[in-house]
């Protein structure tokens, strides 16, 4: 019997620099970022806010999906694939003392291909920080 493996894809890329990405969980924070601010692009829509003084350091990041996107299991594919996008992008283009949002579009989170998610997200950083 012969050892048959699927196919591995390729990692898009591994994050540069080992950043911890705390997760943002009370509806204040999300609040506080929803009114600063924001990037929408073809697969995200982000939503950023540099903390004041004392409210700590480091990347926080929080996770959005409404039920426009689509059933419980189209919610959670878009929010696991925001999170990995996160994952792979905010070490590198995230700035200390900021809080993101990441809040997944309807049908296209879940769906578009993973390297534009990426792509999409690098360009939301950029424009927000720029």
């Amino acid at each position: 019997m012969t050892d048959l493996k699927p196919p591995v894809a390729p990692l898009v890329g591994t994050p540069a620099v080992s950043v911890r990405l705390t997760v943002l969980k009370k509806r204040a924070d999300f609040v506080r970022a929803a009114g600063a601010r924001r990037c929408g692009t073809p697969g995200i829509h982000l939503q950023a806010r540099k903390r004041a003084e004392g409210e700590g350091q480091g990347i926080r990041v929080g996770y959005t999906c409404s039920k426009k996107v689509g059933n419980a299991v189209a919610r959670n594919r878009a929010k696991r694939r925001l999170r990995e996008v996160a994952r792979l992008v905010l070490p590198k283009l995230g700035r200390d003392g900021w809080d993101y949002v990441l809040v997944g579009r309807k049908t296209t989170t879940a769906t578009l291909p993973f390297q534009t998610l990426v792509t999409d997200l690098e360009r939301a950083l950029r424009k927000v920080h720029g």
